[in-house]
């Protein structure tokens, strides 16, 4: 059993430092305004002098202040009607999207698959003036389907796009062999194509889930009614009270960022796994 040559270990060494360095540097860009938000909701607004100064004494109730005084309880249920909503159903069209265009043939299929990547690339802030106006015609405005429905149509065009790779990478032999034994369509579907694209899948939703969650814009012109704020627009809302209390507006922030990075740390891995899948399908 031989051994590895010392000097072309050292050069490996060597050839990774520049990516684990810009890597770490990456890590702290993102993750040290966070912990400043954080440490900042921890303090008293005399010790706002040294941002990067750890308080004397953990004031905790700063997030029970924020909670109660912005009224984030109503604003966190209508979030997660929202985001719920939108990404269970945006999951569901999006595999049967890019089911249909993965794997079947149909009449101006490329046409079709053209306009949803039209609705990927064009921002909200370009239609979002006629969609509200839409919307008001038939009286949707200031109502949940005003955040909801929306915000499915920008996530199916994305989706289509994404499962897509992932269906046109399954062999064609394997769905063969399923019907040589059986099975229909929907059979193929659900108990063949699916476990395939499991990883796709899992990705796809922690970002729908991240998308809605932040979403602001569409709140910010579909929504007045201050019950059926989200809790992005409620934070904008409650800063413009409490502009100086900067201690509360940081509590604000933190509980509204917290569920979405609770939401990735528990599906990380499928995250990860679905992204590396892609990319080597792609």
């Amino acid at each position: 059993m031989g051994f590895a040559n010392p000097a072309v270990n050292a050069r490996r060494i060597l050839g990774s430092i520049p990516t684990y360095l810009i890597l770490t540097i990456g890590l702290l860009l993102a993750v040290i305004p966070f912990l400043l938000i954080f440490i900042t909701a921890l303090k008293s607004p005399a010790e706002l002098g040294n941002a990067f100064a750890l308080p004397q004494q953990f004031h905790w109730e700063n997030f029970q202040r924020a909670w109660t005084q912005a009224r984030f309880g109503t604003y966190f249920k209508s979030s997660l009607i929202v985001t719920l909503s939108v990404v269970g159903i945006s999951c569901l069209l999006s595999l049967l999207t890019g089911y249909a265009f993965g794997q079947l043939r149909f009449p101006l299929k490329n046409s079709i698959f053209l306009l949803f990547l039209i609705g990927l690339m064009v921002p909200t802030e370009a239609y979002i003036i006629p969609l509200y106006y839409s919307l008001r015609a038939v009286h949707l405005t200031d109502t949940y389907w005003a955040l909801i429905l929306p915000q499915i149509g920008m996530s199916v065009c994305f989706g289509s796009f994404w499962m897509r790779g992932f269906f046109s990478g399954i062999p064609r032999d394997l769905v063969d062999a399923s019907r040589v034994d059986g099975c229909n369509d929907w059979q193929t579907f659900w108990h063949v194509m699916i476990p395939m694209v499991l990883p796709g899948l899992w990705t796809m939703a922690v970002l729908f889930f991240i998308w809605t969650w932040n979403d602001f814009l569409l709140a910010l012109v579909m929504i007045t009614r201050e019950g059926l704020r989200t809790l992005p627009l409620g934070l904008a809302m409650f800063q413009g009270r409490y502009t100086t209390d900067y201690t509360l507006t940081a509590a604000g922030a933190t509980i509204v960022a917290l569920p979405t990075l609770l939401f990735y740390v528990l599906f990380q891995r499928q995250f990860i796994r679905g992204v590396t899948a892609g990319a080597i399908k792609g």
